[in-house]
């Protein structure tokens, strides 16, 4: 059996960044960046008021001694002359300050009349101005490639004039199925049945990923419904199945799809919930076989899916993000797989993050994942460990999962 990281390192590795497309600005929240991004323009384009008041030099503005005041510059509409010795500008937030001035007297620090202004604080030279390119200078490079955009990134964007943006396409991941025993929430459910949930909780997992996931018809645990799976597979850039992945005698993932094309890459992994995951080709589309048990299925989607997602999408940073915390309970001695505990995260007196393992960590029970707030990792072979101790955590509830 593979070791996870193994497993993970061999999935990505056989995965490429997706053709970037061009997309309108307003439409790139959560989309990758194809490339680096560079400004356009400088900003501000010149040196601007902080403040409403008045444009003057800083050497004539002795507190008392009036000033005349020859024009305005209000945003949007800069004074066009010179300010010169004895004279002011009226200044709005956002106007341009004219030449010749070299500071901003605040207006509730001055008082005017009769077309003179007179300061009752001293202003100091660049004080309440702000210098042209204080925020960006045209070419400078404002983003890297495989950024997820924020709405922070989209108004940088748009500021630095930028209307439309490349950006990795959207992967489209089919998602199917497998087994007589199960229907799609509102089919009648056949003897013996239960509901399937897999493919909708992974299909949430791909659209929160910033994926476009295709529920496929469920695929019953005959040769011929797995074969039509390669004419399903058309057209995505990842398949993903569930159930189907094992031993036993209708797990027929591997061996009805070996005449349509299927290669294997590997099979099993050291983990648990999950072992039975495999991973291959079907033709030219990478397939990625989840197990059927519902919490295996999610916590494989957490530690596979979403980094070949990432990696797809042309992410910089692909692996899942395990945060220090320590154990709130006692924890037992772990066999030779690695584990993935449900459990809660809280903090404690100090501060730190406190991972709490349900008490039961049965693979069939998904109450028991919707729950939880966090994937507590536990090594392989890992010594028994007394509450308080250091572990590692994925916070699901931080991943939006």
């Amino acid at each position: 059996m593979l070791a996870v990281e193994e497993a993970r390192a061999r999935i990505l590795a056989a995965l490429s960044p997706l053709p970037a497309e061009t997309i309108a600005l307003a439409q790139a929240q959560g989309r990758v960046l194809a490339g680096p991004v560079a400004a356009r323009l400088t900003q501000p384009p010149a040196d601007v008021s902080a403040m409403d008041g008045y444009a003057l030099r800083a050497a004539d503005a002795a507190v008392g001694v009036p000033l005349t005041v020859i024009g305005a510059a209000p945003a949007g509409h800069p004074y066009p002359g010179r300010v010169e010795a004895g004279q002011a500008i009226r200044i709005f937030t956002g106007g341009f300050v004219p030449e010749g001035a070299d500071a901003i007297l605040l207006q509730e620090d001055a008082t005017e009349a009769d077309g003179q202004v007179t300061a009752t604080e001293q202003p100091r030279a660049g004080r309440w101005i702000r210098k042209a390119g204080l925020d960006f200078s045209a070419g400078e490079r404002l983003l890297q490639a495989g950024r997820p955009l924020t709405a922070r990134d989209i108004g940088l964007l748009a500021a630095a004039n930028h209307p439309w943006v490349s950006v990795t396409r959207a992967p489209r991941i089919g998602i199917l199925a497998t087994g007589d025993e199960i229907a799609l929430p509102g089919e009648p459910l056949p003897p013996g049945g239960i509901v399937s949930s897999n493919a909708h909780a992974l299909a949430a997992l791909c659209l929160a990923a910033g994926a476009v996931p295709s529920v496929l018809p469920i695929a019953g645990d005959t040769e011929a419904a797995f074969q039509g799976m390669a004419q399903a597979a058309r057209g995505f850039d990842l398949l993903v199945t569930t159930g189907g992945a094992s031993v036993g005698a209708h797990d027929l993932v591997q061996s009805a799809l070996a005449p349509e094309g299927f290669e294997r890459g590997f099979w099993r992994i050291a983990m648990r919930p999950g072992k039975p995951l495999i991973w291959g080709r079907l033709g030219a589309v990478p397939l990625l076989g989840l197990p059927g048990n519902p919490v295996s299925a999610l916590v494989c989607g957490v530690l596979f899916l979403l980094p070949a997602l990432r990696r797809l999408q042309g992410r910089a940073e692909t692996a899942p993000a395990f945060q220090p915390a320590i154990a709130g309970m006692d924890l037992p001695e772990n066999d030779g797989r690695e584990d993935y505990l449900r459990c809660a995260l809280t903090r404690d007196a100090t501060g730190r993050l406190v991972a709490t393992p349900a008490a039961r960590q049965d693979s069939s029970m998904l109450k028991t994942l919707a729950h939880a707030e966090g994937l507590l990792k536990r090594a392989p072979g890992a010594a028994a460990l007394p509450a308080g101790s250091a572990v590692e955590v994925l916070d699901l509830i931080a991943m939006g999962v």
